[in-house]
């Protein structure tokens, strides 16, 4: 394709916006030709924005005259149907993590791109285009760092005194498979696909009651047990007193390495009455912006060039397969084993 890849998006939520403002203005061979929302200040918004056209849903942005794919900022529970339309309509799709809130619904995604090679249909697990998660793996096959033995991270949330996560709790898939699911793909990416054998997972919930209604946690933490024998711990929380922050400690024969510790919103540490004091990250997309631009500009590589897609869709499912065993796991108080 040596046009640019005509592009409208869907959901533009603060995520969606954030899209949104990088396919307007920083991704070469894009441009945002239309935008659909079912609410009215998001609609305005992007108009606002410069997008020309702007509709209410997806049936009505699926007939936009010469859009070429379909960006999808969406609630989780909309994603596998969206992007079945979307593929079915003849179009590219990038749609936001996970794919589906369970395995069947992957499955059925994958058999509809399975027959439309021609379109790339993406995952939106930017940590992988993140510089230092990517200088990890590239050490990691450089054979630097020996075999990998122990991976283990951190995803920790800043407290939400608004209690937006609560609202979106019913509809999320829970806490691991909302929050940890982009260090399960990390995991998976960093040991080249490996299978993994035993979950278990634990939890609790103690700074948003709340969370009981739908059965959710605050924070988690979550083993995974690999083929090759390597072991993964992740933990996960909402509780976060000093910002966000997701980190990786990988452990192999010959060295190791830590990404993503200490990472402050400002290169700055103030010093006053015997103490330290830094500001941290205020969200995902303070410590991940430069990941989410690199990210865009692979998906429409890929559509110019043909393809493949950066990412496969059956990544995608065995992330979000992992992620809803340990919430298998953490509801029954038992290791799941997943079979081959």
């Amino acid at each position: 394709m040596s046009s640019p890849v005509r592009i409208g998006i869907v959901g533009l939520g603060r995520l969606g916006k954030r899209h949104a403002e990088n396919l307007l203005q920083r991704v070469p061979g894009a441009t945002l030709v239309a935008a659909a929302s079912p609410v009215a200040a998001e609609r305005d918004w992007a108009r606002t924005a410069g997008v020309a056209a702007v509709y209410e849903d997806l049936p009505a942005l699926l007939a936009h005259p010469g859009l070429d794919a379909v960006w999808l900022v969406t609630p989780t529970s909309l994603h596998a149907g969206q992007v079945v339309a979307a593929l079915e309509a003849g179009k590219h799709v990038f749609c936001e993590k996970p794919l589906a809130l369970d395995v069947a619904d992957c499955d059925r995604v994958i058999e509809v791109a399975h027959r439309r090679p021609g379109q790339v249909a993406m995952i939106g697990f930017m940590r992988r285009f993140d510089p230092g998660f990517a200088e990890a793996k590239r050490l990691l096959d450089a054979g630097e760092l020996g075999t990998p033995f122990r991976l283990h991270f951190d995803a920790h949330d800043p407290i939400d005194p608004d209690g937006f996560f609560v609202r979106f709790a019913p509809t999320s898939g829970g806490l691991f498979l909302d929050c940890c699911i982009h260090d399960v793909d990390l995991a998976r990416w960093l040991l080249d696909g490996a299978r993994a054998r035993r979950v278990s997972a634990s939890g609790t919930r103690l700074m948003y009651p709340g969370l009981a209604d739908c059965n959710d946690i605050d924070t988690g933490v979550a083993t995974v047990e690999f083929s090759n024998g390597v072991v993964a711990s992740f933990h996960v929380s909402r509780t976060s007193h000093r910002g966000y922050e997701a980190a990786l400690d990988l452990t192999g024969t010959r060295g190791a390495v830590s990404v993503g510790r200490g990472i402050t919103a400002l290169p700055l540490v103030r010093e006053a009455g015997n103490a330290r004091h830094a500001s941290g990250l205020p969200d995902f997309f303070a410590r991940f912006s430069e990941a989410f631009l690199h990210e865009a500009r692979a998906f429409v590589d890929a559509v110019r060039a043909g393809g493949p897609s950066p990412l496969s869709l059956e990544d995608a499912r065995e992330a979000t397969r992992l992620a809803v065993a340990m919430r298998g796991a953490l509801a029954s108080g038992t290791t799941v084993t997943l079979a081959d």
